[in-house]
């Protein structure tokens, strides 16, 4: 899927294209007794997917299951990307790994 993504600063950057991501990553969901609720964005409604580029840059995806919604994406730091993995519990690939706060 090709999507505009924007920077930091909400500026477009590039259009991405998630089918030729060098590494993608989904998020972790958790059970709240009723929802399984996306860790990253703590909604039902709203998850999220980090994708490696082509040529290494990180972006997140956020997608949502509101009608009539298209995904969006965004460039995130390494730090944000090492973050967000952390965070959902997925090992960071040697590139991030100086960019890991749990250490």
């Amino acid at each position: 899927m090709k999507i505009k993504a924007t920077e930091a600063d909400g500026t477009t950057a590039a259009v991405v294209d998630t089918e030729r991501a060098r590494k993608r990553w989904d998020a972790e969901y958790d059970w709240d007794g009723r929802n399984w609720i996306c860790r990253p964005t703590g909604s039902q409604w709203v998850h999220e997917k980090l994708y490696q580029s082509a040529r290494g840059n990180y972006y997140i995806v956020t997608r949502s299951d509101w009608q009539g919604t298209q995904p969006t994406a965004r460039f995130v730091s390494p730090s944000e990307a090492a973050a967000w993995l952390v965070l959902n519990g997925h090992e960071l690939p040697d590139d991030l790994k100086p960019h890991d706060s749990t250490e």
